[in-house]
């Protein structure tokens, strides 16, 4: 008999050990089934994290090649501006050089009568006017030419 008590207490001492390790095991898949739970939240928060994430790209890729387009066209206009100024410093280069040589014909011509213009005349000579405008003529040129200094600089 003390066979028999001794095996049933083994048997009794395993089930208990049984019953222990089974509601430790569930209690294990009860956190597992609530962590799966949490996970698929988690998943499912991420997913549309991307899609959002994805239209937000799309977004900015349409409003890149909208600022490309409008940077293009800005810099076509200035590229025009640009030549269009160019041209206009270079006519304004071919009138000071032709003032110049109007300002330099004139001082040949009325070299020795220039100095008899100043003195009071009793009728103004074509000479003395040719005189005064070469002189008109010299300034103009000298502040034409200080102010396409100040704007090339």
């Amino acid at each position: 008999m003390t066979i028999t008590l001794i095996a049933d207490a083994l048997v009794a001492s395993l089930l208990v050990a049984t019953i222990i390790t089974c509601y430790v095991l569930a209690k294990r898949i009860e956190r597992l089934k609530a962590d799966e739970a949490a996970m698929r939240q988690t998943v499912g928060a991420l997913i549309a994290a991307t899609d959002t994430a994805e239209r937000a790209i799309a977004g900015l890729k349409l409003t890149l090649g909208d600022c490309d387009r409008t940077l293009a066209e800005r810099l076509q206009t200035a590229e025009r501006y640009a030549a269009d100024l160019a041209a206009q410093i270079e006519a304004g280069q071919v009138v000071m050089d032709r003032i110049g040589q109007i300002v330099s014909a004139a001082t040949m011509v009325g070299g020795p009568r220039a100095v008899e213009a100043t003195s009071p005349a009793p009728a103004p000579e074509p000479i003395s006017r040719l005189a005064g405008a070469a002189q008109s003529a010299a300034a103009i040129r000298a502040r034409a030419a200080r102010r396409l200094e100040g704007h090339a600089a």
